[in-house]
């Protein structure tokens, strides 16, 4: 079974960068693709960045690309997101999830999930 748990949230400000580690245990995730969600209160669950099981290749919703990259270290059994330039409209939970086979967009083919870290952009 594995474990994903989320860590690097906090209460930054307008204009900082944030990077967000999400971390597995019970096995190795260098087998799995892997995404980053984000949830504002009252929202939907939605989709941020994916990356594949090597890391060659990511995709970061169109939103957010510029400012936001995905990144693993599957020596670590690590992924990461690196946020720059944070918006108030950045606040939410952030969640890190694991699927087998390709990176996907669609929440719902993720397999395994962390509990979030919060991130609250003030202005």
């Amino acid at each position: 079974q594995v474990l994903l748990v989320e860590s690097g949230g906090g209460l930054v400000q307008a204009g900082d960068s944030l990077r967000l580690s999400c971390t597995a245990s019970g096995g190795s995730v260098s087998g799995y693709a892997m995404g980053w969600f984000r949830q504002a209160t009252g929202k939907q669950r939605r989709f941020v960045a994916a990356i594949s099981a090597s890391g060659g290749s990511s995709l970061v919703e169109n939103s957010v690309e510029g400012r936001f990259t995905i990144s693993r270290d599957n020596a670590m059994n690590t992924m990461y997101l690196q946020v720059n330039n944070m918006k108030p409209e950045d606040t939410a939970v952030y969640y890190c999830a694991a699927k087998g086979g390709w990176y996907s967009d669609r929440l719902n083919e993720y397999n395994y999930w962390g509990q979030g870290t919060q991130v609250t952009v003030s202005s």
